[in-house]
């Protein structure tokens, strides 16, 4: 088993961490806790598995969670990325994540994820589909939707989308040279500003970014979704592939996807069984309005299969 920080093991009281082999030399760092079905709990950028600590509790009373540090982030390895980031190609990082969830013995199991972790989740199921039985995917709008769809004002709000593709080491050396105030930056100028964050998790987001490899890390998965990522995603829309399981998709009232996309018509692009709505909220859903996602995701991941 692995010992947490301080501030993380405060946010989550009674979960164990471990760091899970995944293969090629990378490890995952990961928290179970609760009793039940298995689900998966993925964060996006530029955070860490700290984003679940105020629906965690409830979520422990029903499943057996398993959060995980995606790679390149939190306190997982953080490889080199390549060119490209081809390391971290959202097909990689779908497989770490079917790998943590074999190795701790959950062959079949329903997902919920934020943000980047969204996009990895959706690789997931498209490459995997038999092993996700249910996929709630908080605040994006397809990756190729987004890019293709791309205008001023989403160019404007997401700026970070085309500076961390920028050719290395431009955004990494910005990054590292004070990456505390990136991660204050980034998340502070949405629109419920820092308030949202608890004070332990803001420290580990902000801990995290500093590790070194997690600035490279972070450019590479984002260089990989503008670049392979689109591939494989252009791939599935000429077969005509369509995600099988029922999907949920979730996102902020106040947030840069609702104003600039139409999620549940874009998910209804790429999956069969589509179902969602707004939330009184804005980007960080998980920490901005815990108890309205909670309310909208939990009916949905506690359903049978259908």
């Amino acid at each position: 088993m692995t010992t947490m920080t301080d501030d993380l093991a405060s946010l989550y009281p009674g979960f164990a961490a471990q760091h899970v082999p995944v293969g090629g030399g990378v490890q995952l760092h990961a928290l179970t806790g609760g009793e039940g079905p298995p689900l998966l709990l993925v964060h996006g950028h530029p955070q860490t598995l700290a984003i679940w600590h105020k629906v965690a509790p409830r979520l422990a009373r029903h499943f057996s969670l398993v959060l995980v540090d995606l790679r390149g982030y939190g306190d997982s390895a953080k490889p080199a990325p390549g060119e490209g980031g081809e390391a971290y190609a959202k097909r990689l990082m779908a497989a770490d994540l079917l790998a943590v969830m074999r190795h701790l013995g959950h062959a079949r199991f329903a997902v919920l994820a934020h943000d980047r972790g969204a996009r990895v989740a959706h690789r997931l199921a498209a490459d995997h589909p038999g092993a996700v039985r249910r996929l709630a995917l908080l605040d994006v709008a397809p990756t190729l939707a987004m890019y293709e769809q791309a205008g001023d004002a989403f160019a404007r709000a997401y700026w970070h989308w085309f500076f961390l593709i920028q050719p290395a080491p431009l955004p990494e050396r910005l990054i590292e040279a004070d990456p505390a105030a990136y991660v204050r930056d980034v998340m502070g100028r949405r629109s419920a500003g820092l308030a949202p964050f608890h004070a332990r998790a803001l420290a580990e987001y902000q801990r995290c970014i500093a590790l070194p490899g997690a600035a490279a890390g972070i450019c590479g998965d984002y260089r990989a979704s503008a670049g392979i990522d689109l591939a494989h995603d252009r791939a599935d829309r000429d077969a005509g592939r369509l995600l099988p399981m029922p999907l949920l998709a979730l996102w902020g009232e106040q947030g840069v996807v609702h104003r600039c996309f139409d999620p549940l018509a874009e998910w209804s692009r790429v999956a069969r069984d589509v179902r969602g709505h707004p939330l009184p909220c804005g980007h960080y859903i998980a920490e901005e309005a815990p108890d309205a996602l909670l309310d909208a995701a939990l009916p949905f991941l506690l359903q049978g299969d259908d």
